[in-house]
């Protein structure tokens, strides 16, 4: 089975710009997945994320983009996009990262053959541990976009029974939401 990859990038310590691993979170929380795909948290990893991704066919990135645009607007991406400079002006040492991984990846000929950037633009980059209420109500616009793209590779996820305390960790996030 080819190796499916889903890696949340950013920095938690930033507000929003921390959304991509806030939703590797989130995401583990509701779903199992199957064996061949992989949740990853790459933090602010930069360049170090290439080992990796060494072995991943087919990627699927969250982060934050800096785009001229309302607060929470999603924006989608593709492989071609990162070699055509195509994406929006970088908003952190990471996302220097993320197109020299691919070049580098390319390079050792480890490169995923599929990549898709999901990106939302920030509302606060201020110094917070938790996400802009406008950015909390956008996990499930992205979390409904990865589901379709891992439909569209092949992959059914399924939603996990919650035990008493996910439960209640739920609610809560339902009503901060």
């Amino acid at each position: 089975m080819e190796k499916i990859g889903i890696m949340g990038v950013g920095n938690i310590l930033l507000g929003d710009e921390g959304f991509g691993v806030h939703f590797i979170e989130y995401f583990k929380r509701r779903y199992d997945v199957p064996e061949n795909v992989e949740l990853i948290d790459g933090g602010t990893a930069g360049i170090f994320l290439s080992p990796l991704i060494d072995y991943i066919k087919k990627l699927i990135i969250i982060d934050v983009v800096a785009v001229d645009a309302e607060p929470g607007s999603i924006y989608t991406y593709d492989k071609e996009d990162f070699y055509i400079d195509n994406l929006p002006l970088k908003l952190s040492p990471h996302q220097i990262g993320l197109q020299e991984v691919l070049l580098l990846n390319d390079i050792k000929g480890s490169c995923p053959e599929y990549v898709k950037l999901i990106g939302i633009v920030p509302a606060s980059l201020d110094p917070d541990t938790e996400l802009s209420p406008i950015l909390k109500e956008k996990l499930k616009d992205v979390e409904k976009l990865v589901i379709e793209e891992l439909k569209a590779l092949g992959v059914e996820v399924k939603p996990k029974k919650l035990d008493s305390e996910e439960k209640i960790w739920w609610e809560r996030d339902k009503k901060e939401v």
